[in-house]
């Protein structure tokens, strides 16, 4: 495997659509992505992964049932796997996505137009 290295701020600009995580490195089975939200995403749940959501640019929520985490630039939040959760943005976040290669970004949530294919690399 080659090393890897970049620029978040390129590596953000390189694409815009929203909802479409891409993957920038692979580590230790685990997959860093770049996602671009903007509106409200389907309540899902991850069964065997956890997932950290790390916020480069603009506001992103994380909605649990029972409380919402609200972040700038620089703050994160790490759900449990197991635990349903959904986003959003109100105008266009860029966000860093932490999780195991190969995670279906609606989890169990039913296929939809917010379902994006798996392995989907910007480098």
């Amino acid at each position: 495997m080659d090393p890897v290295d970049g620029k978040l701020e390129a590596d953000f600009a390189a694409f815009s659509e929203h909802w479409r995580p891409k993957i920038i490195a692979s580590l230790n089975g685990q997959e860093v992505k770049l996602v671009k939200a903007e509106g409200i995403f389907p309540w899902h749940r991850h069964e065997d992964a956890d997932e950290m959501f790390l916020v480069w640019r603009g506001r992103f929520r994380v909605e649990f049932r029972d409380r919402i985490v609200d972040m700038g630039p620089g703050e994160y939040c790490v759900v449990p796997r197991g635990v349903e959760h959904r986003t959003a943005a109100d105008a266009v976040a860029e966000v860093l996505i932490f999780e195991p290669g190969g995670v279906l970004n609606t989890g169990d949530a039913a296929t939809s137009a917010f379902t994006a294919p798996t392995g989907v690399r910007l480098k």
